[in-house]
């Protein structure tokens, strides 16, 4: 991305961020050296030792939450597709990008804000000539603990997925070196019970097919997991017997989209892996002359009529952190956190 861009936002940030947030009662989240310090109070290396330091994580969490915040703030004097454009294109990458759009268009260009904690940061130990290094950070958003990933793509840092911890659930304990550096698993690690490159299929299958596919017994069961492929199989069995001519067809699918996956030894041998997947629901009418398939309240701000003849196709993009544990103690790995929500709708 051109420095010029990144310029732009930040100039943009500085200009309204005071103002929005003396408005709103939002606080900006705490100055890059209050972050350093509250993540650890050992050393860091010098910049030419990795590709990122703790030091330099801590300004990029600062620096793009700040300017995020500054564009949530709705003014109609101001072009609102442009500060989606700069929110989408610049400060995002990943399922991040489909999810801010979605944000602002589902609210009419007045996305919410939140107020954010000061960060727990864990940076993988990359060489300086990685190509795609990344670095997590857990965070309070207004109360709730999240973990986040920034990546750097395009010569900029760019927030690449958010997850909310579940109720009740806790962060791993992450291993950490003599200098509060954390490590990254290759994806074709194999001490752990899922490698982080089949972390994605896995979850698929097991949201589609519950406790009857090959991949049962990998993933703990719970909202996400099995519980999703109940829900499936009960629309399926619902929709056949919806209207008295003909019913409709219902399936839905996930899959991995070339979304990355991010994935952080932890202290007892397994991993903390973050991915996502999208989830693409399609309802068809087998009478189209007859019958009709209502749009959803929540998919209202991408198809405006209330009804559809033939086709009603939902895409969803959900983000995930799971605790895989170690292959010399294997047990179903757990979601601890998600974040998700429509991000297209279309129709016929």
């Amino acid at each position: 991305m051109r420095v010029f861009g990144r310029r732009k936002v930040l100039a943009l940030a500085a200009g309204v961020l005071a103002a929005a947030s003396a408005c709103t009662g939002n606080a900006p989240p705490p100055s890059p050296s209050k972050q350093a310090v509250s993540a650890s109070s050992t050393p860091t290396p010098s910049a030419s030792a990795v590709a990122i330091t703790r030091a330099e994580a801590a300004k990029e969490f600062h620096d793009i939450l700040v300017t995020d915040d500054a564009l949530r703030v709705k003014s109609d004097e101001e072009d609102l597709q442009g500060r989606l454009d700069l929110a989408a294109k610049d400060l995002t990458t990943g399922g991040q990008v489909l999810l801010t759009v979605a944000a602002y268009l589902s609210t009419d260009y007045a996305p919410p804000r939140y107020k954010w904690g000061p960060p727990t940061l864990y940076v993988p130990r990359f060489v300086p000539e990685e190509k795609a290094p990344w670095f997590s950070a857990l965070a309070t958003r207004d109360g709730r603990p999240t973990l986040l990933t920034f990546a750097k793509a395009a010569d900029d840092w760019r927030l690449s997925s958010v997850a909310q911890l579940l109720p009740g659930q806790q962060l791993p304990e992450i291993e950490l070196d003599a200098e509060g550096y954390a490590t990254a698993l290759a994806p074709d690690d194999k001490t752990v019970t899922i490698s982080p490159q089949f972390m994605q299929p896995v979850h698929a299958s097991v949201a589609e097919t519950g406790t009857a596919g090959v991949t049962a017994g990998l993933l703990a069961p719970g909202p996400y997991t099995t519980e999703v492929a109940e829900q499936i199989a009960e629309l399926r069995q619902k929709a056949k017997g919806d209207r008295k001519v003909g019913g409709y067809s219902y399936d839905s699918i996930f899959s991995a989209d070339n979304f990355p996956v991010y994935a952080l030894r932890t202290k007892d041998g397994g991993a903390l892996i973050q991915y996502s997947l999208s989830r693409t629901s399609t309802t068809t009418t087998k009478t189209a002359e007859d019958d009709y398939i209502p749009v959803p309240e929540s998919a209202r701000w991408a198809i405006s009529a209330p009804v559809l003849r033939r086709t009603l196709r939902l895409i969803e993009t959900h983000q995930y952190a799971t605790a895989v544990p170690p292959l010399s103690r294997p047990s179903a790995a757990a979601v601890i956190a998600h974040e998700g929500a429509l991000t297209r709708a279309s129709g016929q």
